[in-house]
């Protein structure tokens, strides 16, 4: 009885003991979670990771989906603004062409408005707009504001335009081109798509089998009258058919993805894909789910393997016969076939654009079409000797009522806007300078261009006009900040969405000519957020080991009042091509807030636009390729010796951290630039670039069977042993993770295991794809990246002997 009585109170011990220490972790998480550093303390906004990572409650979700109202006096919108729950839905609002208050709007009004509200194909005389609402046809009058609906099907209708003729409309529906008579309502089916290539009628025989069958006919009458009832059969069949669509037919395997006809309906432009048979497709298991079962989700291909194919024709639709048209130029020695991009027709419907690249990404033609000969004509090549593309790269159509098109071609090194005959003669360039581009759009009287670009400076971005031929380029913005415009159909009026450094997006009312006088309509933060002093970080540049300037913004703890202690942090974006340095909110909002948080603990952070980032032209652009790792790290590492030599940083202490692209950063400067980093953490990263996607991957280091030197010197998997022992790391990483997948982190793991590997550590989150949703997966996440940091470069000689500083707030 004693010793069944001892063996109970061990096991209650036991138990304890558990229970106490993870009491106690969970107490050390909680306190580091709400820890607030001391300089920052009394705001009435608390900067803790756990508010931080509150996220859209703090600071609201940004106006969108803008539409107008067709009499230009109203605009609707989606907006969250904050002080709600995290996952909260968007709402429906409204407000007046002159500003003021926004309204909200129920669900059944905004249901009972969509047609009023959707986008669509207008008139010759603007009066009227055909739109496809929710699979269904619906006639607006713009003037009266009323509309009709034109059916109610079960098969949706899409892609409507008006006819050539004015009294007709043209849709699709399951695949095929329809004719609508607006006010008889007749309707005539255009095209009879067809699947698989056209049969052939089969050979006639010959030889033995032709005697034998002639044999037969001459011999027996009850053949005789078989043949002549086939044959009476086969001409009312042939009959019919000539009153029906003549069918279209595609290649072998191939499917058919879309029509695009002109308004005469006469010709329509066909795009036909091929899936590949043989390509493999990545499971990823979602681990939490209703019914306790894991899930698999069939996700993508891996970079390298078999791809599908595509090419386009024109369509007469009288006879069905499509002209394919040959996208590679007859001089061209690349491997493989294109990739077609976008397709349209001229306001005639007589000559069509087509757009294509290389599969080996290096080449891009746009090419003019003639409809009726199929003639093709090369207006524009744009090559790099890594790969084509670049901000607005797809932008290209006709200037109205012309056969002189537009595009946009970083032909200089950035990206700007061109113009040129459809016989491509009288090719102009409309901009140019060290700026970019970056969308171009009209308003609904096509009259001029409506641009925006980052003209005067690449950490801004505003609006301008600009006539067909390049002249008069008046800029409607100015100042700092980030420029979104949607303009109200009479041309007058423009809904900016406008944000600043420490400001998010918000809706603002003006003059489409001068919005010098804007009216600001939302007002997204909570009153709490607003109160603290939020910075807007300081742009600096800092020379680059082979002379290049390179930009980045700094957080220095003197601007949260703190006291530096000589440790630094380097926070790096992902994306690769994405742009961060700039005076408008960033994507990054959270690690922008954290940033600031670790600059009232001390230390002094540095966020870098890396070689590979948006906004510098096609230089920058392509300065990593075939060496991920290569121009892109060694840019945070002049970063940090920036951070030595300028701003009194200890070599010994710089971290850095990063998500997806910047989590691959942070392992490459683990593994590569010797002890430039003492720690890192690395958030949903890719580890083996022969793992991650296609289309990413392969323009910037080509196909791994066929390069396989920048396969390995750009993966940290090959480079994992380079880890030094004093080095430190946390990864972290969601399982159910469609973009990166949880695999890669998995492999690693496995590779550090086998290395034999220490003072790293994993973190995964079990319901998070790659960008995270729950602000308790971001609230642990950050704990874990603030703990390794405290750790490891508070303080001189941390890690000296195998120990640790403490963690500020985990006492």
């Amino acid at each position: 009885m004693r010793d069944e009585m001892m063996k109970n109170m061990a096991r209650i011990a036991s138990a304890l003991v558990v229970a106490f220490l993870a009491t106690a972790a969970a107490a050390v998480a909680q306190s580091v979670a709400d820890h607030v550093p001391e300089p920052v303390r009394g705001q009435q906004f608390e900067l803790s990771i756990r508010n931080i990572m509150r996220a859209e409650s703090n600071v609201g979700v940004a106006p969108g989906q803008i539409r107008w109202t067709d009499d230009s006096e109203w605009i609707y919108f989606s907006w969250r603004p904050g002080g709600l729950e995290w996952n909260a839905p968007r709402s429906s609002y409204r407000v007046s062409a002159g500003g003021g208050t926004p309204e909200k709007v129920d669900d059944e009004t905004m249901r009972e408005m969509a047609p009023m509200l959707s986008g669509g194909d207008l008139s010759a005389d603007r009066r009227w707009r055909i739109s496809s609402v929710r699979g269904d046809l619906y006639l607006v009058d713009r003037r009266s504001l009323s509309a009709r609906r034109l059916t109610h099907t079960q098969d949706g209708e899409g892609q409507p335009l008006f006819g050539s003729d004015g009294e007709s409309i043209l849709f699709q529906r399951g695949g095929n081109l329809f004719r609508l008579m607006i006010d008889s309502g007749e309707l005539t089916q255009l095209t009879r798509m067809a699947s698989g290539p056209e049969p052939q009628d089969p050979a006639e025989a010959e030889g033995q089998k032709g005697f034998l069958e002639d044999q037969q006919i001459e011999l027996f009458a009850h053949i005789r009258r078989d043949v002549a009832q086939r044959e009476r059969q086969d001409s009312v069949r042939e009959a019919n058919a000539a009153r029906e669509p003549k069918p279209i037919y595609v290649g072998a395997g191939e499917r058919a993805q879309g029509l695009t006809p002109t308004r005469s309906g006469e010709y329509a432009l066909i795009r036909a894909g091929k899936q590949s048979q043989d390509a493999k497709q990545t499971i990823v298991p979602d681990w939490v789910t209703a019914d306790g079962y894991t899930r698999d989700m069939t996700v993508r291909t891996k970079v390298g393997d078999e791809q599908g194919s595509q090419r386009v024709g024109i369509v007469t639709i009288a006879t069905g016969e499509v002209a394919w048209v040959d996208v590679l130029p007859e001089d061209y020695e690349g491997e493989g076939s294109a990739r077609v991009g976008g397709a349209s027709w001229n306001d005639a419907g007589t000559v069509a654009l087509v757009f294509a690249t290389s599969n080996d990404n290096e080449d891009r033609w746009i090419w003019t079409v003639d409809a009726a000969t199929g003639e093709r004509t090369l207006v524009d090549h744009l090559h790099d000797d890594a790969w084509v593309a670049g901000p607005c790269f797809g932008c290209a159509g006709f200037l109205p009522g012309t056969d002189r098109l537009y595009f946009v071609s970083e032909a200089t090194g950035y990206a700007h806007l061109y113009a040129v005959n459809a016989d491509g003669s009288d090719r102009q360039a409309l901009t140019g300078g060290d700026w970019e581009v970056l969308s171009v759009g009209m308003p609904e009287d096509r009259s001029k261009f409506f641009l925006r670009t980052n003209e005067g400076s690449p950490f801004n971005e505003h609006l301008s006009w600009m006539d067909f031929d390049g002249s008069h380029r008046d800029r409607i913005t100015d100042g700092d900040g980030r420029y979104n415009g949607t303009l109200s159909p009479d041309g007058e009026r423009l809904a900016i969405v406008h944000d600043v450094a420490d400001r998010p997006q918000e809706l603002f009312m003006t003059d489409a000519d001068d919005a010098s006088q804007m009216s600001k309509v939302t007002d997204s933060p909570t009153e709490e957020w607003k109160t603290f002093p939020w910075i807007q970080p300081e742009i600096l540049y800092f020379e680059a080991e082979d002379g290049t300037m390179v930009p980045a913004r700094i957080y220095r703890p003197s601007d949260m009042g703190a006291e530096a202690h000589g440790g630094a942090v380097i926070f790096v974006h992902g994306a690769g091509y994405l742009h961060n340095v700039h005076n408008y909110w960033s994507s990054y909002y959270r690690e922008y807030q954290f940033n600031h948080l670790l600059a009232a603990s001390g230390y002094t952070v540095l966020d870098i636009d890396y070689r590979g980032s948006a906004g510098y032209g096609s230089e920058w652009r392509t300065g990593i390729y075939r060496w991920m790792g290569g121009k892109d790290l060694s840019d945070q590492v002049d970063g940090a010796g920036y951070l030595v030599a300028s701003e009194g940083i200890d070599a010994a202490r710089i971290g850095l951290y990063g998500g997806s692209y910047g989590g691959f950063i942070t392992l490459m400067g683990l593994f590569t630039a010797d002890d430039t980093f003492k720690s890192g953490a690395a958030l949903r990263s890719v580890t083996d670039w022969a793992h991650y996607n296609h289309g990413y991957t392969s323009r910037i280091l080509n196909q791994p069977q066929d390069d396989v030197e920048a396969y390995e010197k750009s993966s940290p998997i090959y480079l994992a042993e380079n880890f030094g022992p004093d080095q430190h790391l946390v990864m972290l990483h969601g399982m159910v993770d469609t973009n990166v997948h949880f695999s890669d982190v998995v492999r690693l793991t496995q590779r550090l295991i086998e290395l034999g590997k220490e003072n790293w550590e994993l973190a995964v989150y079990p319901v998070e794809s790659h960008g995270f949703v729950e602000p308790s997966s971001w609230t642990d996440e950050y704990r874990r990246i603030y703990e390794i940091f405290e750790r490891t470069l508070r303080e001189p000689g941390c890690t000296d002997g195998g120990g640790f500083c403490t963690v500020r707030g985990s006492n």
